[in-house]
């Protein structure tokens, strides 16, 4: 067992963070196990057919045998949502020794697998020259496997991290990890992960706690090494929709959903226009406008923002959705 001690200070520290380096990193434990996870299966099957000349034995060797991966290839985000080349970057100026030490404590007690074993007696320079090498594995793997479906994935971990916060915001810590996965509990100030190999216990101090939500995760994850600050990686809810067929638009459910008037506004409001200009486009009073503005933005359809004497409307992501373009 895993556990964190967390005070008051560190609860008010508690965040949440999107980071597609994690989830690049994550991805290669299914793809090393497919057992893991059935709902995977699809991406995996796309993904095993894509990887071309990539140095597989390289990728799959980060995967240890417990299924564990290195601390230094999952750095913490500093910001929200940082980009892939900016977490790579941090990963790329990780110190020699910590790669060492990452590797070896992924795999123990077993030994390096060959595409790693030169790093546990190599000098600096060649351990270095890894390091870099299995970032440029990573940044083409990123392009190929994960890039590309990288905004389906972001929209299922934020839905994941609209619905903690509220459970956070109801009923504090212990709402917040009840249901987050069977192997946590929260008690008396510590947050216990079960089930795990490691058995250690991480004072915050101050730190706070990082939370993750992944796609590819299957159970929690914190870091392999006890130095590293409180951070969890655990499984983000609605995975199972993810790589389900998106249903053929219709753009007359729109109008059947909506009604003719309305889906004509969302049409015309994919750029910031005002109530008066609306009316003029579509030869309608400005004050028919603004009755159907009120029950768009009500439901969340369209935002509207203060510009000098105007208010300018424009369709939500939401609204996107809903108006998208029919496919051929």
């Amino acid at each position: 067992m895993i556990s964190f001690v967390l005070d008051v200070e560190d609860l008010a520290d508690t965040r949440f963070a999107v980071s597609p380096l994690n989830e690049t990193v994550f991805s290669l434990r299914v793809l090393h196990d497919p057992s893991l996870s059935a709902v995977h299966l699809p991406w995996r099957r796309a993904v095993l057919g894509g990887l071309g000349a990539l140095d597989t034995d390289l990728l799959m060797s980060l995967v240890a045998r417990r299924r564990t991966l290195p601390d230094f290839l999952t750095p913490r985000p500093a910001t929200f949502a940082p980009a892939f080349e900016d977490e790579l970057a941090v990963v790329r100026q990780t110190p020699t020794d910590l790669v060492r030490r990452d590797l070896l404590a992924t795999h123990a007690p077993d030994p390096l697998p060959p595409a790693l074993r030169a790093a546990a007696t190599a000098d600096d320079a060649s351990v270095a020259g890894l390091r870099d090498t299995i970032c440029a594995l990573l940044r083409q793997y990123w392009e190929i496997a994960v890039e590309p479906m990288w905004p389906r994935m972001r929209l299922v971990v934020e839905a994941d991290m609209t619905y903690r916060s509220r459970q956070l915001a109801m009923g504090g810590a212990r709402l917040l990890f009840a249901d987050m996965h069977p192997h946590l509990r929260w008690h008396n100030g510590v947050l216990h992960i079960a089930k795990m190999i490691s058995r250690h216990r991480v004072v915050a101090s101050g730190r706070g706690l990082l939370l993750l939500p992944s796609v590819f995760a299957h159970k929690p994850a914190p870091p392999v090494s006890p130095e590293e600050p409180p951070s969890l990686v655990y499984p983000s809810r609605g995975v199972a929709t993810l790589w389900a067929s998106e249903p053929a638009h219709d753009a007359s459910a729109l109008v059947s959903l909506i009604g003719a008037p309305r889906a004509r506004l969302l049409g015309l409001l994919e750029e910031p226009l005002p109530t008066v200009e609306l009316a003029r486009r579509l030869r309608v009073t400005p004050s028919a406008v603004s009755q159907h503005l009120r029950v768009l933005y009500a439901t969340g359809l369209v935002t509207r923002a203060r510009n000098g004497r105007q208010v300018l409307y424009r369709r939500s992501p939401l609204g996107d959705q809903l108006a998208a373009a029919p496919r051929e």
